[in-house]
């Protein structure tokens, strides 16, 4: 494996429920890729996982990924919270069935592809990056008002 994937993501939407989108800026080198896409009914939360998926799945090959998140719930979902959902057949500590449950198990066979680093950075703080992914989820949220 050669130098390390940087990987921005962003999750947006409009209500939450509502018009959502999700922004990826991958960065390998001097090498940049910008991803973004929108559903029309969505959340915060599935928008945020669904940033994180698309830039995963956009790697052709085995790769070693810082991914920087603004979003606590992916972060703590992916680092803290999955292994005992998995223990637990996918329920939470209160037997229930986590929420978002096929997003969680698609990245988790992402990120088994992979060697992943996790990074939080505060939302909406200047971090150039993360703005830049903000902005790719935002411009998915008004692409989907167009054909």
């Amino acid at each position: 494996m050669a130098g390390i994937v940087e990987m921005y993501t962003d999750g947006a939407c409009r209500g939450n429920p509502g018009p959502g989108g999700w922004g990826v800026l991958l960065r390998y080198g001097s090498a940049e890729k910008r991803l973004h896409g929108g559903t029309a009914k969505t959340t915060n939360n599935r928008m945020e996982l669904t940033a994180v998926i698309k830039g995963l799945e956009a790697l052709t090959k085995s790769s070693k990924v810082k991914v920087t998140t603004d979003s606590k719930y992916v972060l703590s979902g992916i680092t803290e919270w999955m292994p005992n959902w998995k223990r637990r057949n996918w329920r939470t500590a209160s037997k229930k069935p986590v929420q978002n449950v096929e997003l969680w198990q698609q990245l988790d066979a992402l990120v088994a592809q992979h060697t992943v680093e996790w990074d939080w950075v505060k939302g909406h703080s200047g971090h150039p990056e993360n703005e830049i992914a903000d902005q790719l989820a935002n411009l998915g949220i008004d692409e989907l008002g167009s054909p």
